[in-house]
């Protein structure tokens, strides 16, 4: 009896997702407005009208690649920042320890959803509002944080300084590389942080 050979289609929503991720590779690599939905569709292996049939525009694939990278950075920065014991002045500077992780060449372009507001500025579009979101939430992350700090005056002003380096780290990579300004942003955190108390 000759061997039948099974093809498994992918599911509608396992080409969705196959689709996303070839698109933000390409979104962040290579530029948002530089990559057209055909390209797309042929490093996925699909067609135009299948893509189309998953995302109705480019805008709306554009707001899919923000919520998916979205969904990545959340997840990170709340490992990272997990109360699992430690204090919260050791929790902040493990978010940087991992920050500079994260900013190595090869695996960072920059910030995505900072690339995503420059070449989105119009302030109606999806994935403009979403990568808004992304680092509204994440300054609330840094707050709730500063908050568990002993011997702060200002844990809302602190926070401020937190994420203006954190937001230098990414901005400052791109042209300066790792081994720019980058690399003092944890030396900087723990600089403004207070120390920890001794036990005694």
């Amino acid at each position: 009896m000759a061997e039948q050979r099974v093809t498994r289609r992918r599911t509608s929503t396992q080409t969705r997702e196959h689709v996303l991720a070839v698109a933000h590779d390409l979104f962040y690599w290579q530029g948002i407005r530089a990559v057209g939905v055909d390209k797309i569709a042929a490093e996925a292996g699909v067609a135009p009208t299948t893509l189309y049939r998953l995302f109705a525009s480019k805008e709306d694939l554009i707001a899919a690649y923000v919520e998916r990278a979205d969904q990545g950075y959340r997840e990170w920065l709340t490992q990272v920042t997990r109360a699992d014991g430690r204090s919260a002045r050791e929790r902040i500077l493990a978010l940087f320890d991992a920050l500079l992780v994260q900013i190595q060449p090869g695996t960072c372009r920059g910030c995505p959803f900072l690339m995503a507001l420059a070449e989105y500025p119009d302030a109606q579009v999806a994935g403009h509002q979403q990568a808004v979101a992304m680092k509204t939430w994440v300054h609330a992350q840094l707050n709730e944080l500063t908050r568990q700090l002993d011997h702060v005056e200002d844990p809302a002003l602190l926070a401020d300084h937190l994420t203006l380096i954190m937001e230098g780290a990414y901005a400052s990579v791109q042209a300066l590389g790792i081994d720019g300004p980058a690399r003092q942003a944890r030396v900087l955190v723990e600089t403004i942080l207070p120390g920890e108390e001794i036990a005694g």
